[in-house]
């Protein structure tokens, strides 16, 4: 059997075969971490997590690449606006880099509670400056940039491939960049930043050639797979809506460096609604993911979105929730009572459940199948159990061993830490949210009595137990460091 791949760039499955026999490179586009991780980020990083379980277990030795997003990416997605992170380092009257790393600890403590492995490497945009600028170099000597006031833009019109990810074209690219004012020293609106002149007050800004300022955002990706990968990567992945702008833009600043194919599979995970609804901060329906642990199993959640395709929308709503845990509780119990059962004598065959849950798989890693798979096994071995022969030893030996590479280690959902306490620790978790609902209130209450010894007092001593409390525009928020 062969793994086939939908290919963002043909718009088709093709067969997957890495660049280099046995090894394959992957970069997936980081969170850019200016706020807590929602429910469109654990439907990502879900999902590739997944491909890359698959992947190493079809033998494969990835070298996985996700970054982390801490400088450049602006208010508008393009090449105007506030530095998101900057934005939110003024709401909490703190610096950048304190709310970068504050979030970014926030994300790792989410993606652990699913189940995400680490990537191999998890590269920061403001610590490959050099790297950043040294790209843009090579641009502007190619021909491909140029600069303006201590701009560098790059020149859409001098790459043909421009817009052949998204379908579309230069002149779209006008019009978004019309829409969204861009910068009247452009040659061309729909030419995209490169570097960026930092303005007076900017907090976030590095020396270069052509001024003090900071990477378009664009710039980093290319720039950091390229250090770790090479200049052609076997798979590269994101959300859809990272088609355009991003990903053309990254297509192109790469193949116009290289003369090379920048990525030979595109990835591209859909997004999440709620009760049908598109889910966003600006409609005010994002889902947090801190929030939705403190009620539910996160294996739940990682189960509920293994249930949708990757490509397919996720639409999120109690019912489907309540739904998703009934469902795992099934396959959990069947696990529990398969471990229970005395040896018998009857002989079962996993076989072919096996077999078709690797077709599933290799079916561009449609976990929505290989599920319905694990469902009808654990039909089968209720049914094999409750014979009079009940079920032979080396019958359920095999049968478990199954159930341990399909649940647990490819697609994540039948942890052995639910075995000894999860529901446990999914309770602490909930409780601890309680407890601190009360402690922010009474922190709030000291400080409009203008008590700010008890204030202080409240976030120092958690923040020695490993919980940091911020002060928002929106109220105090908290998250733990303790990793516990």
């Amino acid at each position: 059997m062969s793994l086939f791949i939908y290919n963002s760039l043909g718009r088709t499955k093709e067969k997957f075969e890495p660049l280099h026999p046995g090894i394959v490179s992957m970069y997936v586009c980081g969170p850019t971490v200016y706020g807590h991780a929602h429910l469109g980020h654990a439907k990502s990083y879900v999902s590739f997590d997944v491909v890359v379980r698959w992947l190493r277990q079809s033998g494969y030795r990835v070298k996985y690449v996700q970054n982390i997003t801490d400088v450049g990416h602006l208010t508008d997605d393009a090449d105007e606006g506030e530095d998101k992170i900057m934005k939110q380092a003024h709401l909490e009257k703190t610096d950048p880099m304190e709310i970068a790393q504050f979030y970014t600890r926030s994300f790792y403590e989410d993606m652990d509670w699913l189940g995400v492995m680490r990537a191999n490497i998890a590269p920061a945009a403001t610590a490959h400056i050099p790297e950043q600028i040294d790209l843009v170099e090579r641009l502007v000597k190619s021909g491909h940039a140029y600069e303006v006031n201590g701009n560098v833009y790059f020149s859409v019109k001098s790459f043909d491939g421009y817009g052949k990810l998204s379908g579309r074209t230069d002149q779209d690219a006008l019009q978004s960049g019309i829409r969204v004012g861009i910068r009247s020293d452009k040659r061309e609106s729909s030419d995209f930043a490169l570097w960026k002149k930092a303005d007076e007050g900017h907090l976030m800004k590095w020396n270069s050639p052509w001024s003090i300022g900071y990477p378009g955002w664009h710039l980093e990706c290319s720039a950091m797979s390229m250090k770790y990968l090479g200049e052609t990567i076997d798979i590269h992945g994101g959300g859809m809506e990272n088609k355009f702008p991003h990903h053309d833009c990254e297509i192109a600043q790469s193949e116009a460096a290289t003369g090379k194919p920048y990525v030979r599979f595109w990835m591209h995970n859909n997004m999440v609604t709620i009760n049908g609804i598109k889910m966003g901060k600006s409609l005010k329906n994002s889902i947090n993911l801190k929030d939705l642990f403190r009620e539910t199993d996160p294996l739940v959640i990682r189960f509920f979105i293994l249930q949708s395709h990757y490509r397919s929308q996720l639409d999120y709503s109690e019912t489907a929730i309540k739904a998703s845990a009934s469902g795992l509780e099934k396959l959990r119990e069947t696990r529990r009572r398969l471990r229970e059962q005395k040896d018998g004598s009857g002989v079962f065959d996993c076989e072919p459940f096996a077999r078709r849950f690797t077709e599933a798989m290799d079916d561009d890693f449609n976990t929505p199948v290989a599920i319905a798979v694990l469902f009808e096994l654990s039909k089968a071995i209720n049914a094999a159990l409750d014979h009079n022969e009940g079920m032979s030893r080396q019958s359920r030996e095999g049968v478990e061993t199954f159930l341990d590479q399909a649940g647990r280690e490819t697609l994540g959902i039948l942890n052995q830490e639910e075995q000894n306490g999860n529901r446990e620790k999914k309770d602490c978790v909930k409780k601890l949210g309680e407890v601190m609902l009360i402690l922010l209130e009474l922190r709030a209450e000291a400080k409009k009595n203008k008590d700010f010894i008890l204030s202080d007092k409240i976030r120092n001593l958690l923040l020695d137990v490993g919980i940091e409390i911020k002060d928002t525009k929106e109220g105090a928020i908290w998250s733990d460091k303790s990793g516990g």
